[in-house]
């Protein structure tokens, strides 16, 4: 099986309010987390709720970088999804918890877009139903 991407999500416990509760330290914090990891940002965009929380994204040539903050529990969610070999989701996860002073962090990581491959090929066929996991294909036509 070939895995066209892989999604981190991430639940960082405990974190620091202030850093998770303030919209420039936030951005700075995914971005170069974002840019640890060798991923290519093209454009970020970050709003803070009131009275408290901030949601963001950074899309990345690679897919996206995307946290959502809840500074009265102390606690971000974020999701890593990535697409190529050269990204390391860890290494996101791993500035993000110390930047935001984490102590407790829960991760998995998921593979997307699971494709039968041909032996010792590593791109999967053209989709289609003989191709797709399970043997199945569902999509929506308009």
């Amino acid at each position: 099986m070939k895995a066209l991407g892989r999604q981190l999500l991430v639940e960082l416990y405990n974190c620091d309010f202030d850093r998770i509760n303030d919209t420039k330290s936030v951005e700075k914090a995914m971005i170069d987390a974002t840019e640890q990891s060798g991923a290519t940002i093209v454009n970020s965009d970050f709003h803070e709720f009131s009275p408290y929380g901030i949601s963001g994204v950074i899309v990345i040539a690679e897919s996206h970088v995307s946290i959502h903050t809840w500074p009265e529990y102390n606690y971000a969610a974020v999701d890593v999804f990535t697409c190529g070999d050269h990204i390391d989701p860890w290494t996101i996860q791993e500035a993000l918890k110390s930047y935001f002073k984490s102590d407790s962090v829960s991760s998995m990581e998921v593979k997307r877009g699971l494709f039968k491959t041909q032996p010792g090929q590593d791109l999967p066929f053209k989709a289609d139903e003989s191709s797709v996991l399970g043997g199945h294909s569902q999509g929506h036509s308009s």
